[in-house]
């Protein structure tokens, strides 16, 4: 993800629509924040952020204002575990993109 944001494109791209502010508003702290992160940045970027370091501070501060959440509580949502597995299931869902599987190919009988 690129480091340097113009209000403009704050604006344009992680702006929290009405949908997605609902679906922010049952979560609370760290959380609350670390679910608009990580539902922004994958409508951005097509794909889930590996890490925490990844999201730049400007887009995270933009979307904490929006949130109502201090922007230094980023750094207590956790990377890994149920939370984060059940806020990627919730995004995949609101955003109607199916996960990866491992698929088997099966040999051909001749």
């Amino acid at each position: 993800m690129k480091r340097t944001w113009t209000s403009e494109e704050l604006l344009e791209h992680f702006t929290l629509l009405p949908d997605e502010l609902k679906a922010v508003g049952n979560k609370s702290g760290a959380t609350r924040l670390g679910f608009a992160v990580l539902f922004k940045c994958f409508h951005y970027e097509g794909r889930f952020l590996r890490s925490r370091q990844e999201a730049a501070p400007e887009v995270v501060r933009f979307l904490a204002t929006q949130v109502g959440v201090d922007s230094t509580l980023f750094a207590q949502y956790a990377w890994e575990g149920r939370t984060i597995e059940a806020h990627r299931a919730q995004i995949r869902t609101m955003t109607k993109v199916r996960e990866f599987g491992v698929i088997t190919f099966l040999p051909h009988a001749h």
